[in-house]
């Protein structure tokens, strides 16, 4: 049976770390917040079960953090944030790595059958574009640099990349406008 104090958590705001002792509770209590929130997120409800539990193994061995400012239907929800923003930059990380290393256009990687059937003339133009369009970055301002990075690379939304970044929304898509004007310039095609 959960821990009533956990059962009030959220109606009240806050627990004590000695409430979080009871993993069993916390779990029973919790869970069906955490994984909908996950499965919202990840769309994969596997990957969202592995997170949830994640998540709980998480929240017992550091519950001595806890410092009782939220609820801990908050920390918990906090918590998976952060692991599905771990796993999803991850597998953008590996995308980018596979990318680099096949030498591949990034735009063609999400049909892989395509990508079978590229011609090596084709593979070595895409490798070329690929390295002129980090070279075009690389020289851009580190603002500029980071709201093209947040967009294309983390894929943030334009409203998170103006939280992130210090800057106002406006801002965000002037840079992002110029930034790919520069390298559509230097690449020459209507890319």
């Amino acid at each position: 049976m959960p821990n009533s104090r956990l059962m009030n958590d959220s109606a009240q705001g806050s627990a004590a770390v000695s409430d979080l002792d009871d993993i069993d509770g916390l779990v029973q209590t919790y869970r069906p917040r955490v994984l909908a929130f996950a499965f919202y997120r990840l769309r994969d409800m596997d990957l969202a079960e592995t997170v949830t539990q994640e998540c709980f193994m998480r929240a017992f061995e550091k519950r001595h953090l806890f410092r009782g400012d939220c609820s801990v239907s908050t920390w918990l929800l906090a918590i998976v944030a952060n692991l599905i923003r771990d796993h999803t930059r991850s597998a953008r990380f590996r995308f980018w790595k596979m990318a680099s290393a096949s030498a591949v256009d990034p735009k063609t990687m999400e049909n892989h059958r395509a990508l079978r059937q590229r011609s090596p003339e084709s593979m070595l133009m895409a490798r070329d574009d690929l390295r002129t369009v980090w070279g075009i970055v690389n020289r851009f301002s580190k603002k500029q640099r980071a709201v093209f990075v947040f967009r294309f690379v983390d894929e943030m939304r334009l409203a998170e990349i103006a939280v992130r970044a210090g800057i106002t929304k406006s801002t965000v898509k002037s840079h992002l406008h110029r930034a790919v004007k520069a390298i559509r310039k230097e690449l020459g095609r209507g890319w």
